[in-house]
C-alpha cells in the first residue's frame, strides 16, 4: 500500500496542498509525483475551491527529482524511463493549465524540480533562508523539464546561467529577478494566504478566463494575443450580474 505523502486542507475556498515527505526534503520520488500531480487536477473538479496554496512540510519546500530511484531507471528500462518522464512533464506544467490559481509558498531547499513546481504556479512566497536553483548538471544530468518554464520566467542569459552553473539563490535575488512575488521572514504561508484569499474572492469564472488568457496571450505573436483578447472581452459581459 503506497503511502500518503500529499495533505490536503480547505479554508474558505482555499485548499492547501503540503507534500509530506519532510525526512527526504519532500524529494520527488514517483509516489509523491503522482499524489501532487492528482492533487492538482482535482482542483478543477472541486466547485468549492477558488484558490490553492503549494507548500512544503519540514526543513525545505522540495529538494528535486528522489535520485535514489535513478538506479532503476535505466536504458533496459525504457518503458518504465518513459513513463516516468511523461509522469514528470505532466507535473510541471499542471498548475499553470488548472482554471483555479495556485501561489507557492517556499522555504529552504527549492531545487530542480522543485524550483520546476514553484515557478510553475501563478505566484510565489519565498522565505528568506531560500535556496533556488538547478543542481541538475553538478549531478551528470540535464534539467530537461523544468527548462522550459525557468527560460520564459527569466529569459535566455539569466535562466543559462542557473541551470549550467547550478548556482543556488536567496529569496532576495530571486525577488530580484522576477521570480517570486514577495519575500517573507520566516513561514511563507500566511502571506501566500492572504493572496489566495484574495484570490477567492473573485468571480470564480472571471479568474478562470483571465489566466487561461493570460498565459495564452504570452505563447502567442502580437496580432493573435490582441484577437484572443478581443474575443474574451466581448465574453466577459456574460459574467457580470446585476448587481456588479
Amino acid at each position: 500500500m503506497t503511502d500518503r505523502l500529499v495533505d490536503l486542507e480547505d479554508r474558505d475556498g482555499v485548499r492547501i496542498i503540503t507534500m509530506n515527505r519532510p525526512d527526504k526534503l519532500n524529494a520527488l520520488n514517483t509516489a509523491l509525483t503522482q499524489q501532487l500531480l492528482t492533487a492538482f487536477e482535482d482542483l478543477a473538479a472541486a466547485p468549492s475551491v477558488r484558490a490553492a496554496v503549494i507548500r512544503g512540510e519540514g526543513r525545505g519546500f522540495c529538494a528535486g527529482a528522489d535520485l535514489s530511484e535513478f538506479k532503476d531507471l535505466t536504458p533496459d528500462q525504457s518503458d518504465r524511463v518513459l513513463e516516468r518522464a511523461d509522469l514528470t512533464c505532466r507535473l510541471q506544467s499542471v498548475a499553470s493549465q488548472s482554471p483555479v490559481p495556485v501561489v507557492a509558498a517556499v522555504h529552504g531547499a527549492t531545487v530542480g524540480g522543485g524550483a520546476g513546481i514553484a515557478l510553475g504556479c501563478d505566484m510565489v512566497v519565498a522565505s528568506r533562508g531560500l535556496k533556488l536553483g538547478y543542481p541538475e548538471t553538478k549531478h551528470g544530468i540535464v534539467p530537461a523539464l523544468v527548462m522550459t518554464g525557468l527560460q520564459r520566467a527569466l529569459g535566455r542569459k539569466a535562466a543559462f546561467e542557473m541551470i549550467s552553473l547550478g548556482r543556488l539563490i536567496d529569496a532576495d535575488e530571486a525577488k530580484e529577478l522576477g521570480l517570486v512575488n514577495r519575500v517573507v521572514d520566516g513561514d511563507p504561508l500566511p502571506m501566500a494566504m492572504e493572496i489566495a484569499n484574495a484570490w477567492a474572492g473573485i468571480n470564480p469564472k472571471a479568474m478562470a478566463t483571465t489566466k487561461q488568457l493570460f498565459y495564452r496571450v504570452g505563447e502567442l505573436p502580437f496580432d493573435a494575443a490582441m484577437a484572443a483578447g478581443r474575443d474574451t472581452n466581448a465574453l466577459m459581459r456574460s459574467f457580470r450580474t446585476e448587481e456588479q
